[in-house]
């Protein structure tokens, strides 16, 4: 944030930095990332807890029925201490990482795909491999994932996909 003074045709100008803490970072970038997959043509649904039990930030069904999830960090810290996401392979034929634009370039690996995200949008930056789902996997996902979004829709405080 920059804020003008002006005194006798003299401007100061005091610059003010904002960091955001580790949770909100976390939001802005979930907000941005799920701004860019609707933009995409994607549906995307926040803190999908999956059958393996682990949670995916968020995970979107694609117009063709193609199933993303993408891993939010919010730190190089974040990353470092967090090495499941190998475990959302077989729930998705697509992974991506999402990270803030501040977020340190050649740390995370480069198999899965990246978004650079902030509160109003995002890019993808590097696409992911494909990994098509096996089409009984497919459907399963596909009819579990739109059962947790009408139960969201209907006012349901619901996080996990049941297949």
């Amino acid at each position: 944030m920059i804020r003008e003074q002006s005194w006798n045709n003299t401007v100061a100008m005091d610059v003010i930095i904002e960091l955001q803490s580790r949770p909100e970072t976390t939001l802005t970038v979930t907000r941005g990332a799920a701004r860019l997959l609707v933009d995409l043509g994607y549906a995307p649904l926040a803190e999908v807890t999956l059958p393996n039990g682990r949670r995916a930030d968020l995970m979107a069904l694609g117009p063709k029925g193609d199933v993303l999830i993408v891993e939010v960090k919010s730190g190089l810290e974040d990353f470092r201490v967090d090495r499941k996401w190998g475990e959302y392979a077989p729930y998705c034929d697509a992974f991506y990482f999402a990270v803030a634009p501040h977020f340190p370039e050649g740390v995370l690996p480069e198999e899965p795909g990246l978004v650079v995200a902030d509160g109003f949008g995002g890019a993808v930056v590097r696409e992911a491999p494909l990994t098509p789902l096996a089409p009984a996997r497919r459907k399963a996902l596909t009819l579990a994932f739109a059962r947790l979004a009408a139960l969201r829709a209907a006012g349901v405080q619901a996080e996990r996909l049941s297949l």
